[in-house]
């Protein structure tokens, strides 16, 4: 189902008769009349394939997917209103300009624009992803800027990006839908199909034991359930997380939690150690000293990670200048070929490096760590509210973690 196409008057009208009771209390709410309502639900149940309502003499009454499908149409509401306020504050709106609550006059086609232009950053890019004429999408993109009363689109050398208060929209656009999405899933395995996606964001030690097990254990109690696992810079991953486009990240925790909207959940502390190729000049002494360690080349994560500032204070406190011949990358597969064609160190989980552990191809030196281990663990929203399949994916994700020291 496209989500973008759900209308958000219905919605707001559905929202407006379950917290009344009645149609007609709805209808002066939501300046529809009574026929235009009952009309509304009824779309909107055939959509989404699920009764919302039942009525009786007493009146009108929320199903169950339906009370379901009312709170999470209530966090939808509360996000486009939100982000209506900060767009406003954002902008700098004057009074006699826009409307005081324009989030009451969204309409998927204006927020599917906005998002589609900060993609894209050019309107007939934005329109060919949309699906549309560009002509339709820029009059739909200037519709919005025309109901907020501020501006929300600047031209640059780049093309077209959003002012910093449609920015402010745009995130509550996102958060929104994907409010929407875990609402939809949820009536749907409801009604016995959980055909939901999840989307999780990756680092690199998750991804070797603990992720794969607690994914192959949920598709089996799960097995229409769709997986799709991200990896990428822990910046570009926390953007997405932010911005609704993940359920949740798992990997290194960062300390001090990257973002007040973020909170993070440990899962595991991961022992460190020094790592080299097999037949590696050290790899044959009793004991290696961090002098011995800062002769040689390294491979080294990018600055601001976990693993990086271990290496750094790992020479600091030993008063000791760090190796200036380093090679930067989160890529495993990059890592693996400079540590195996070369004299190169790393500081790594053995874990990540297990296979090749076992195959003789890599070792562990001697080497005494205080303290250097990472906390591992789950990064997600704040407000965030996880469906069923979700709450047991984090469950599962628990239990692997636990398992993985058996």
């Amino acid at each position: 189902m496209d989500i973008y196409k759900l209308n958000l008057r219905h919605l707001r009208a559905f929202l407006e008769t379950a917290r009344a009771g009645s149609i007609s209390a709805a209808a002066s709410e939501v300046h529809l009349s009574q026929p235009a309502i009952t009309q509304a639900l009824a779309k909107l149940e055939k959509t989404l394939g699920a009764a919302l309502f039942f009525r009786n003499r007493g009146g009108i009454f929320l199903t169950e997917p339906g009370e379901g499908f009312r709170d999470r149409v209530a966090r939808v509401q509360d996000h486009l209103r939100q982000g209506a306020e900060r767009c406003g504050r954002a902008g700098g709106r004057k009074r006699s300009g826009g409307f005081q609550h324009f989030d009451h006059l969204l309409t998927s086609a204006q927020l599917r624009a906005l998002l589609a232009v900060e993609d894209s950053g050019n309107f007939s890019w934005a329109a060919r992803q949309v699906g549309i004429a560009q002509p339709a999408l820029y009059r739909t993109a200037r519709d919005l800027e025309r109901i907020s009363g501020v501006p929300l689109y600047e031209k640059t050398a780049q093309g077209i990006e959003l002012t910093p208060a449609a920015q402010a929209l745009a995130l509550s656009t996102r958060l929104a839908y994907a409010e929407l999405k875990q609402g939809i899933d949820e009536i749907n395995a409801w009604l016995g199909h959980d055909s939901a996606e999840v989307v999780i964001g990756t680092m690199p030690l998750a991804r070797s034991y603990v992720l794969p097990k607690a994914i192959n254990d949920l598709t089996r109690l799960r097995p229409e359930i769709r997986v799709r696992v991200i990896d990428g810079p822990y910046a570009d991953l926390l953007h997405g997380l932010r911005h609704g486009q993940f359920d949740l990240l798992i990997g290194a925790l960062r300390d001090p939690v990257p973002a007040d909207d973020v909170e993070q959940a440990p899962l595991f502390d991961d022992a460190l150690a020094i790592l080299a190729r097999s037949g590696h000049p050290l790899s044959e002494q009793e004991t290696v000293t961090i002098r011995d360690l800062a002769t040689y080349a390294w491979v080294t994560p990018p600055e601001g990670v976990p693993t990086r500032v271990l290496f750094e204070s790992l020479f600091s406190e030993a008063g000791i200048a760090a190796p200036s011949r380093i090679v930067e990358t989160s890529s495993q597969i990059v890592l693996r070929g400079l540590l195996m064609g070369s004299d190169r160190l790393t500081i790594l989980s053995p874990h990540q490096v297990r296979l090749e552990m076992e195959q003789g191809l890599l070792s562990q030196l001697n080497v005494e760590l205080k303290a250097a281990s990472r906390t591992i663990g789950l990064s997600t929203r704040k407000d965030w509210q996880p469906t069923a399949t979700q709450s047991l994916l984090l469950d599962l994700l628990a239990t692997a973690a636990r398992k993985r020291f058996d």
